[in-house]
């Protein structure tokens, strides 16, 4: 008979037991006497509790996360609805307008209103001559424009001296910033901007860098298709 080589022989591991027990279904009914005399140490607190018990504060601290979830999927649905709504209400505004020189106004008047936005400014251009005289039509020089054009998104952040807070009733108080684009027809990156929107508000976080700019990119395909009619009259 060979004999047993020590150096051959390695110690059991917890993963060795832990593979076992798993692979072994049936380990604890032919051992049920070790359920009730397994004790463990509780997470809160150095008490001692039963395995069963220390299986249920675990199912109850699943149940607590699950929960936490589907409030924040409840919330999260609610606020959701809210912005949908506002939107719509927007939108309907902007529909409800006959003159074509009233739109760019009722634009920033209803994104105030609506999203509650501190200061909202707004301007165009390549517009007919006839409108040459508006407040919105004025004040642009060709630096702003070619900047407008080179926003591939809505720019979020600090206020870095742009021309365009300048056109806000209070620039000193634009602590954030959502620069807009508008864009004709099919609208991307490289089309190039025939007015923009300025969104500001003295919390410093409201737009802040690196926030999502899905919403804000809606806002500018409506607003840009609403004044639409105004370049086309």
């Amino acid at each position: 008979m060979s004999s047993i080589n020590k150096n051959d022989m390695h110690p059991i591991t917890e993963d060795d037991i832990a593979n076992y027990l798993a692979n072994t279904p049936d380990f604890f009914m032919r051992h049920a006497e070790l359920l009730a005399s397994v004790q463990l140490t509780s997470p809160h607190g150095n008490r001692a509790v039963s395995l069963q018990e220390r299986q249920a504060e675990m199912l109850r601290e699943k149940i607590r996360v699950l929960e936490q979830r589907v409030m924040e999927m409840v919330r999260h649905g609610n606020e959701n609805m809210i912005i949908a709504d506002r939107l719509q209400r927007w939108a309907r505004q902007l529909l409800l307008v006959r003159a074509g020189n009233a739109l760019p106004a009722t634009i920033a008047a209803e994104i105030r209103s609506q999203f509650m936005v501190p200061q909202v400014a707004i301007k165009v251009w390549g517009v007919p001559d006839r409108f040459a005289d508006e407040p919105f039509a004025q004040g642009v020089t060709e630096d702003a424009k070619t900047f407008a054009t080179s926003l591939t998104q809505p720019y979020c952040g600090v206020n870095a001296g742009f021309e365009a807070v300048g056109w806000l009733e209070d620039p000193s108080m634009a602590m954030s910033l959502a620069l807009i684009p508008l864009r004709e027809g099919q609208v991307t990156g490289t089309t190039p901007a025939f007015g923009m929107l300025v969104l500001a508000s003295p919390d410093p976080q409201r737009f802040a860098s690196g926030m999502g700019t899905d919403f804000l990119e809606r806002i500018a395909e409506l607003a840009s298709a609403a004044l639409g009619r105004l370049r086309a009259d």
